[in-house]
Parts: C-alpha cells; sequence; structure tokens
C-alpha cells in the first residue's frame, strides 16, 4: 500500500516502485562495467566537466568539476585520478570522503547526449609525484581525489535531449539572473558580496584557475 501524506500518494518500497516501472531491459544493463573499458576511456578523455558527489555525516554533497578535456586521469582500467583544484576552500566533497570513502561521477561531454556515470570508493591523496603529474602552469593541485571504480556505465541521451542543453539559442542571458555578488550581499546583509565582488571576480578568477 502507498502512504498518504498531504494528499499525496508516497512511494514506500521497491516493490511498489517496480509494479509502476516494470524492469530495465538488457540494453540498461549490458552496458555496466566494473572496470573502464576502451569505450569508456574514450568518453572520459572528451569530459572537460563532471560532477562529483559524496556523502558525509551531514548529509548528501554534490561539487561540480571542471578542467581541461581529459582531466580526470586514468591510472588504471580500476583508478580514476582528479585533481582538487583551486576554489572557495569550503572542501565539502573532501571532507566527506575522507569520512565515507563513497563516490560517483557523471562525466557530460559538450556537443554530446551521452553522459557518463561511474560509482566507486576514493581517497586523498597527497603524493607529491602524483601532484606534480596534474601542474598546469607549474601550479600543482593541494590534493588529488583516487577513485576505485565499482561500476561504469553510460546513461542515454534523452535527459540531454529534453533539456535542449547544447543549442546556443537556449542560453540564459546572465543579465536576467541574480549575481554572486548580489547573492552574497542580500545573504549577509551586505557585508560582502555587492557590485565590488562582481566587478573584481572575473580578474580574480583569471589569476586563481589553477
Amino acid at each position: 500500500m502507498t502512504e498518504e501524506t498531504n494528499d499525496v500518494s508516497i512511494i514506500a518500497s521497491v516493490e511498489q516502485l517496480e509494479a509502476i516501472y516494470g524492469h530495465p531491459n538488457e540494453a540498461s544493463t549490458v552496458k555496466v562495467a566494473d572496470r573502464v573499458t576502451p569505450q569508456y576511456r574514450a568518453l572520459i578523455e572528451k569530459s572537460p566537466f563532471a560532477a562529483l558527489a559524496t556523502s558525509g555525516p551531514e548529509g548528501l554533497d554534490c561539487s561540480p568539476r571542471g578542467d581541461l578535456p581529459g582531466f580526470v586521469h586514468i591510472h588504471d582500467d580500476k583508478t580514476l585520478l582528479m585533481p582538487d583544484r583551486r576554489g572557495n576552500n569550503r572542501i565539502d566533497s573532501l571532507r566527506n570522503i575522507v569520512r565515507d570513502p563513497r563516490v560517483a561521477l557523471l562525466f557530460l561531454i559538450p556537443g554530446s547526449g551521452s553522459t557518463l556515470r561511474v560509482n566507486g570508493h576514493a581517497k586523498v591523496s597527497t603524493d607529491r609525484d602524483l601532484l606534480s603529474s596534474f601542474a598546469v602552469d607549474g601550479r600543482a593541485p593541494r590534493t588529488v581525489i583516487v577513485m576505485t571504480v565499482h561500476e561504469i556505465y553510460f546513461q542515454c541521451a534523452r535527459a540531454i535531449v529534453r533539456s535542449d542543453l547544447w543549442n546556443p539559442d537556449k542560453r540564459v542571458d546572465p543579465k536576467t539572473l541574480p549575481t554572486p555578488g548580489q547573492i552574497l550581499a542580500d545573504m549577509s546583509e551586505s557585508r560582502v558580496g555587492g557590485e565590488d565582488y562582481d566587478r573584481a571576480w572575473p580578474e580574480r578568477a583569471r589569476n586563481s584557475l589553477w
């Protein structure tokens, strides 16, 4: 039976879900591998962006990770390496990994409908040689995320097609959105942020990408 909450039917068991959706077909299951296959390697090497999902005592986190295409290195068919580039120093993902190693990655490739999902366990490394291997313009990351692949598979293109994600005609005009400076000023009663923050950010970002 379903639970009733505010007149909305809530699914409370896997059996209820399967009664609605049925079972996945062979194409949805045969694509799953427990290691990086040559085809999946090609997708990772072309990707400049991934979303990193982690879990910790405070809850879940999903962090955007962007870099030059192929920024996630394939050490071997069971191991992925991802640099932790400069950011806001919240280190939410890293805090989670050192306490709960379960992680997931979702790779996007501009222009492609296929995305790539990877699930596994990770650890945070400060190995000097490893850090040096990710240096850009002489600047190495402070840590590298070392991920052991448990399962990897592509996701079909329906979400990309529905969203029309790569259509340049569908790009949102940034002027119609609140700026980071405006958000910060509103959240802090104008202690931080504002027009000065927005004006300085492009140059600050250019000087701190790596």
